[in-house]
């Protein structure tokens, strides 16, 4: 959803079945750029799974491009924490 009279700069996302786990860690990894005006989500009812996230930037950044790099990196710390994890347990594995 795009607020009228702006150029993709501000942006509505409603992300479904999903619920304060993406909602604040995507909020935080997005927020880490600086060209990220503003970043919020809500839900929008205890009964629905979705939320709306909602992305403001500065000067003529799309509010497309930091979603896009908040979910990469946020997939990429996953990712780690995954593989850290798996090498981890695999270490204990073979102590045992």
């Amino acid at each position: 959803v795009q607020a009228n009279g702006t150029d993709g700069n501000c942006i509505t996302f409603v992300l479904h079945d999903e619920d304060h786990t993406l909602g604040n860690s995507l909020r935080y990894m997005v927020m880490k750029n600086p060209d990220v005006e503003f970043c919020g989500y809500c839900i929008t009812h205890p009964s629905e799974s979705k939320i709306n996230f909602r992305i403001q930037t500065r000067g003529a950044l799309p509010a497309v491009e930091p979603f896009r790099k908040g979910l990469n990196d946020l997939m990429g710390v996953c990712q780690h924490v995954l593989n850290t994890f798996e090498v981890r347990l695999l270490t204990e594995e073979l102590k045992g």
